[in-house]
């Protein structure tokens, strides 16, 4: 049986995940990977992989999947739709409020082409999203929570080391716990953003920057730190090597609703994730989604997709039957 050939556009955190991914899976293996940097710094983990500008993506390459590694804020909305007419792609647009449009923009790229492109595709959007949607109906009546961390967020670490005066920084997201058991407690809260969670930041300043100012700058951003309750600290590039080079992350979808003729029990349906890698976890779920895509695409699939749109048989590696014995 052919392997499903993936495509690698971006080499960085992601990027180095799913090549990781692509290991655990027999069935794959990476066709290039396609870089904006210059092919000849980056050194792939996988013996025998060639590097490729990512200019080579025009010329038609020998790809069954496209998994796109670049950034939500501008890379993917230009990226997923130009791909998605040229080939099977993936990609994992978190930027939530976005997703409709990034998927009309999408859909219509790839139904033109006669391609399938499958959007959002990681925790969250993804894992959670199809876990929001199993709770919600078994439980009609009720709410959802979603909680993350504590962990790093790459796009609000990325913020911070925008501001002048700033040369690292890392940024935690992190959940009250007296909220999160208040959920758990089945007694459906009401919760403001600020309720739910809360900001750590640490900062490496120049020697000769208005920490004051860049504190200012950091709590009252908008979209990023104004609605939480944040907390800055300065520390040296050495601590900041030393206790934050890693990217954990987490969190927790929680459905508390009532059932019953006068809706008199309650019931808490709860999935949580506790990551080492951040990254890597995405990686595995976007590459096991790689799988359904090229599936689908030979049954002559187009347009695209989301994780609501995808049978979790398509994802797997395993017959109808192994499913059966297995998993059911």
């Amino acid at each position: 049986m052919d392997k499903i050939r993936i495509g690698i556009v971006g080499y960085g955190n992601l990027g180095r995940g799913v090549e990781c991914a692509v290991r655990q899976n027999p069935d794959m293996e990476i066709a290039g990977i396609f870089t904006r940097r210059d092919p000849s710094v980056i050194r792939p983990l996988t013996e025998g992989v060639k590097v490729f500008p990512v200019s080579e993506l025009d010329t038609g390459m020998d790809i069954d999947v496209l998994i796109l590694c670049s950034g939500s804020a501008t890379e993917l909305p230009l990226q997923t739709p130009r791909y998605a007419s040229m080939y099977n792609v993936i990609d994992s647009f978190d930027n939530h409020h976005d997703i409709p449009k990034h998927f009309a923009n999408v859909d219509a790229a790839a139904k033109s082409s006669g391609h399938l492109a499958a959007i959002s595709i990681g925790w969250d959007p993804g894992l959670f999203s199809l876990n929001r949607a199993v709770a919600t109906l078994a439980l009609p009546v009720g709410e959802n929570y979603t909680f993350w961390g504590r962990g790093v967020s790459q796009g609000h670490s990325n913020a911070i080391r925008r501001i002048p005066g700033v040369l690292d920084a890392r940024q935690y997201t992190v959940p009250v716990e007296s909220a999160v058991e208040a959920v758990r407690s089945g007694s459906n809260p009401e919760l403001t953003t600020r309720q739910k969670h809360t900001r750590e930041c640490y900062v490496v300043a120049a020697e000769d920057a208005d920490k004051e100012k860049i504190r200012e700058t950091i709590v009252n951003m908008p979209d990023y730190f104004a609605d939480y309750d944040t907390t800055v600290n300065f520390i040296t590039q050495e601590e900041l090597d030393r206790d934050h080079k890693g990217l954990p992350h987490g969190g927790s979808v929680i459905r508390s609703g009532k059932t019953g003729w006068d809706l008199e029990n309650s019931e808490v349906v709860e999935f949580k994730l506790t990551l080492d890698s951040n990254p890597e976890f995405t990686s595995s779920v976007i590459v096991a989604y790689a799988r359904a895509v090229a599936r689908m695409a030979k049954e002559g699939c187009t347009g695209c997709m989301t994780i609501f749109d995808i049978p979790v048989a398509y994802a797997l590696p395993m017959t109808g039957e192994e499913m059966r014995k297995n998993l059911l």
